[in-house]
């Protein structure tokens, strides 16, 4: 997402993650202070389930569009970084509850977040983000494309209405936009149910290793060992069948082609092309904690919003819930 930072500005290109709540530039891209930067000479920290980084505290002028500009928003300007390759990224827009933010910056408790600061200063009525991403077979949009609304959600882009659940009252899931849900693979129960995190920073859905085995055992899949992924072949995708994410008394159909990787997709995540890779994976762990991640193979399919008023999440279909993209 193309965030302007400074001014005069300097537009970064920024991850979107609700698995995490700072914001921070500077890598592939230098930041440059303006007229309205304030060094705040405090370190920052964050680790991510694939990368972390580390950096100096700056407040500074934040615009997301010509209509919301936030003033002397914490950033955090990247003095090194691990696991960020893509050039086209430029940094993190951390959308997660500002208890993500605990012990990040040196001298700190807690940073306000950016909705935080968008609620404190009148740009936004309702602490709330809704967030849109459309499959794409697409090399160059990397898996998705989308939208984000903050202060509510885009009505005109679900199918449903919003379905809500409460933040999961398991630690440590608590602390992020957690939730609970169960899972079922052809009406069959692989995963009763257990707290977990929406997280838009990770691609896959990932699974403790007790899930894993099962869905691996249903499906047929292999592993493959050049992406990491598990693959299946042609004749055992036909057989596949849906997955059911129960939360909160609602039931979320994942159809077999959204279990797959886009086709486009193959050769960029280092697999051949007439393979077809599915977008689950093992956490490493045995149940017990956080015991999923829904990343952004699921939100591709459902509209998403992030509920801080309400402390809650909600879900709705959009048009691509259903689509054969591949």
């Amino acid at each position: 997402m193309p965030v302007a930072v400074g001014k005069p500005p300097t537009t970064f290109n920024l991850l979107i993650d609700t698995g995490s709540a700072n914001i921070w530039v500077g890598v592939h891209k230098g930041y440059t202070p303006t007229s309205t930067s304030q060094t705040q000479g405090n370190e920052v920290q964050v680790t991510y389930g694939s990368g972390s980084f580390v950096g100096t505290e700056y407040t500074d002028t934040i615009a997301l569009s010509p209509n919301m500009i936030i003033k002397n928003q914490s950033i955090g300007v990247a003095t090194s970084t691990e696991g960020f390759e893509d050039p086209n990224v430029h940094g993190v827009l951390g959308l997660g509850p500002v208890l993500l933010t605990l012990g990040t910056v040196k001298n700190m408790t807690y940073v306000p977040t950016i909705t935080d600061n968008m609620l404190s200063q009148g740009i936004i009525k309702k602490e709330s983000i809704g967030i849109f991403f459309a499959p794409t077979p697409d090399k160059r949009h990397n898996l998705a494309n989308g939208q984000i609304t903050f202060g509510g959600i885009d009505v005109s882009k679900i199918t449903t209405p919003m379905k809500y659940v409460p933040i999961t009252k398991s630690f440590p899931a608590n602390r992020h936009w957690g939730i609970d849900l169960a899972i079922k693979y052809d009406g069959s129960e692989i995963m009763s149910e257990c707290a977990g995190i929406v997280d838009s920073g990770t691609t896959l859905v990932m699974l403790a290793t007790e899930t894993f085995e099962k869905y691996k055992k249903a499906t047929g899949a292999v592993f493959d060992r050049a992406t990491g992924l598990l693959t299946v072949t042609d004749e055992q995708f036909k057989k596949m069948k849906s997955m059911e994410f129960h939360i909160g008394g609602t039931t979320y159909e994942f159809i077999p082609n959204a279990q797959i990787c886009p086709r486009a997709m193959n050769e960029t995540i280092g697999g051949s092309a007439d393979k077809i890779y599915l977008l689950f994976a093992d956490m490493g762990q045995l149940t017990g904690g956080i015991d999923f991640i829904i990343g952004l193979a699921f939100l591709l399919r459902y509209y998403s919003e992030y509920d801080t008023t309400n402390k809650r999440v909600g879900f709705a279909e959009t048009e691509f819930t259903y689509v054969e993209t591949n």
